[in-house]
């Protein structure tokens, strides 16, 4: 796998992170299987993926203890990535919660959980607008000096929020959701990342399942699948969004490649900053996730995924 630095001075990561969101949280949680996902992250590290990322808020911090779970022993081989500044209520709605005491206390318990003694990327989930961003930013860099994490990213801002939290810590990443459907908001951001050396974890790189072509129905995903309540999944838009797959899959013919292999692909074009983060709950969907750093887009396939129509309804709420 082609290989990229993360950050200014930051470690050596593949082009392709594991996403681990899915593994227990959101996506039809009952049908989770414990053990099997704790293989498929060994799996994956196995098959030379390094950048694993989970969030503490990710089923109230399980997630983060199947990770744990699966590097046990294998610390050093995995650049880990977890972030904070999210708290879900009962309804599992999220909201910020951004005061620094919150972080500070997020960072600790996440550390517990992940059974280690550093996080090499932690990233702000979301910017609370009830606390300035230099005091949340500024809670996270103690934790750095503190030697508990090693570096920080950002989530979706403006160059001017950038240029603020980085007057008093430098940011090695930012943490977004983009895809070939989710295009929007980063265009003023790109080229300030591209000029500082920063990392885009691409997240939601395939659409959330959409952009595999999968997904022609509602009545595909399971009952309790949290991408029912989406807009890009209702029973109108999906039938649109699965007519944009097949565009895709067109250029996909071209290389012998499958749909998710041409939109990660796709995302790779764009700069040797950007690191896609898709997730899968199954090995050969991992294997074909990894086979998207073997296509080599020509203009010709970039150009017509640039004209793809824009999908129906909005990202995720």
């Amino acid at each position: 796998m082609r290989t990229t630095t993360m950050g200014r001075d930051g470690p050596v990561v593949g082009r392709l992170g594991l996403g681990a969101m899915g593994l227990s949280y959101r996506y039809a949680p009952g049908l989770v299987d414990r053990t099997k996902a704790v293989s498929l992250v060994q799996e994956a590290v196995d098959l030379g993926v390094n950048l694993l990322e989970t969030a503490d808020a990710y089923a109230d911090g399980e997630n983060e203890r199947l990770i744990g779970e699966a590097i046990r022993g294998r610390r050093d081989e995995v650049v880990l990535c977890t972030g904070g500044g999210l708290l879900g209520n009962p309804d599992g709605v999220l909201r910020p919660a951004g005061g620094p005491q919150a972080l500070r206390d997020a960072v600790d318990e996440s550390l517990r959980r992940l059974h280690v003694d550093h996080i090499d990327l932690y990233l702000l989930r979301r910017i609370d607008p009830a606390v300035p961003l230099t005091e949340s930013w500024g809670a996270l860099a103690e934790q750095v000096w503190a030697g508990k994490i090693r570096m920080l990213g950002l989530p979706v801002v403006t160059v001017e929020q950038a240029r603020e939290a980085e007057a008093v810590h430098e940011a090695a990443a930012i943490g977004a959701e983009v895809s070939l459907f989710t295009r929007c908001g980063l265009d003023d951001v790109v080229p300030y990342a591209v000029e500082r050396r920063i990392a885009l974890l691409a997240g939601a790189p395939l659409g959330r399942g959409l952009l595999t072509g999968a997904y022609s129905r509602t009545e595909d995903l399971a009952p309790d699948d949290w991408r029912r309540t989406q807009p890009r999944f209702a029973p109108r838009a999906i039938r649109h969004n699965y007519a944009l797959t097949q565009a895709v899959a067109q250029v996909a013919a071209r290389h012998e490649a499958t749909p998710a292999q041409v939109a990660l692909a796709w995302l790779l074009r764009l700069g040797d900053h950007v690191v896609p983060v898709p997730g899968t709950r199954a090995s050969y969907h991992l294997a074909e996730n990894l086979g998207g750093d073997r296509i080599r887009l020509t203009e010709q396939d970039m150009t017509d995924l640039e004209f793809l129509p824009y999908p129906a309804g909005s990202a995720e709420v």
